[in-house]
């Protein structure tokens, strides 16, 4: 050790100096050395290297910076055994403790590197379906863990694969520890896989009172912006293990659906005078539909004549199928109604609060605002038209009708 520590000891202004003194300017000249290797490593050469690569990110410079601190790191834990009077236990506690910080800067370049590469890849246009993201946290767990047995190893001065022999005793209680991380990542996998979620999709999950837009999918957890402005944050795993619903499919689409009835007062529904199916006339969008059903309806009636049947076994027309007709015809009209795709509109189950009418369609638009305007228009001229039929809403009695009433 004396023949490593030689050479700053004979230097010519050391030699009149006590030992103490000595180590303390071997440090500073250590010190000194470094800090100029820094110096010259981040404004000289780095800046030389971003020009010639002329291509330059905030997250790049964060791993050109990390690299730099090697240069230091490694003349401190070279130069260390060059101090004269320094104990041998204290140059070689500062080399070791040294030789695991470059490890570590190392490991921090790396982990900034897949930012990196995760950063250049959401600039694809494929990145929303196929995030990389949880499997890059998944690259960072194995590679810190890896710089972690290093570091440890350089400290105690042993061989990594003695560190690593052990690890078998503990694959039980790593299991244990990372069981969250094992299920995430499996979930990642076939979440990714089966192309079950991506950013941006809006996805519903009421268990967990999520409601919103998928604004980042992590290996651990996935969040969810809801339309509240609040933040759910699921577990990945969870995703798999529960059922969610995902509107994707709607949006892709371009149709949204409108499934709403109107409850119709039975005791209005009533068969229409021939006076009342000449004023419906006024209608043009059932002029057809009157025009099928008047010949159906002839013709059926005329063969009940001939057989001498009792009148009563007539069919007629009636109120509340001509508004159907006229529903289903203004539907068919109306451009901001996605035609292309299912349109009905029917009778449910009567009910003790009337018959439900129901429209399902969809609109031609899938925005949020725009979906709510048609159904919004569509229903105020249905509520508004329903008395020319001879109909009526189905409405629980409130306070002003027993009021109104009572006064009669």
């Amino acid at each position: 050790m004396n023949e490593i520590l030689s050479p700053l000891s004979a230097l010519p202004f050391l030699s009149d100096l006590p030992p103490w003194a000595e180590a303390l300017v071997g440090l500073s000249l250590l010190v000194a050395v470094a800090a100029a290797g820094n110096f010259i490593v981040r404004r000289v050469i780095l800046r030389i290297a971003l020009r010639v690569i002329a291509w330059e990110t905030p997250m790049l410079r964060r791993i050109a910076s990390r690299l730099a601190n090697i240069v230091p790191a490694i003349i401190v834990s070279r130069g260390i055994y060059l101090v004269p009077h320094l104990p041998p236990e204290v140059a070689v506690v500062t080399g070791n403790v040294v030789s695991a910080l470059v490890i570590l800067s190392i490991v921090l370049a790396l982990s900034a590197a897949l930012n990196l590469a995760n950063e250049l890849y959401q600039r694809r246009p494929d990145a929303a379906s196929r995030p990389i993201k949880g499997y890059l946290q998944v690259a960072k767990i194995l590679l810190f863990g890896g710089a972690a047995i290093l570091m440890i190893a350089v400290l105690m001065e042993q061989s990594p694969l003695l560190l690593l022999s052990g690890l078998g005793a503990m694959a039980a209680v790593l299991m244990l520890v990372f069981k969250d991380t094992i299920l995430s990542l499996v979930a990642s996998v076939q979440l990714t896989s089966n192309d079950m979620l991506r950013v941006g999709d809006w996805i519903e999950m009421p268990q967990l009172n999520a409601d919103g837009d998928v604004i980042d999918i992590a290996l651990h957890t996935v969040k969810v912006q809801n339309w509240d402005k609040t933040i759910t944050t699921i577990p990945t795993h969870r995703l798999i293990a529960e059922s969610f619903k995902n509107w994707r499919g709607m949006a892709e689409s371009g149709g949204r659906r409108i499934k709403r009835s109107l409850l119709i007062d039975q005791n209005s529904i009533r068969f229409l005078t021939d006076e009342e199916k000449a004023g419906m006339r006024r209608f043009a969008l059932i002029d057809d539909y009157l025009d099928s059903k008047s010949g159906e309806l002839a013709d059926w009636n005329s063969r009940l004549a001939e057989a001498g049947r009792d009148p009563v076994n007539a069919r007629r027309v009636t109120n509340i199928g001509t508004f159907r007709a006229y529903v289903f015809a203004y539907l068919r009209a109306n451009a901001r109604i996605a035609q292309d795709m299912t349109l009905l509109v029917r009778q449910l189950d009567p009910t003790a609060r009337g018959l439900p009418i129901e429209l399902y369609c969809f609109t031609a638009t899938t925005g949020w605002d725009d979906y709510e305007a048609i159904q919004a228009d569509l229903f105020d001229h249905l509520l508004a038209i329903l008395p020319e039929f001879g109909l009526r809403l189905f409405q629980e009695p409130s306070g002003l009708d027993l009021g109104q009433l009572r006064a009669a």
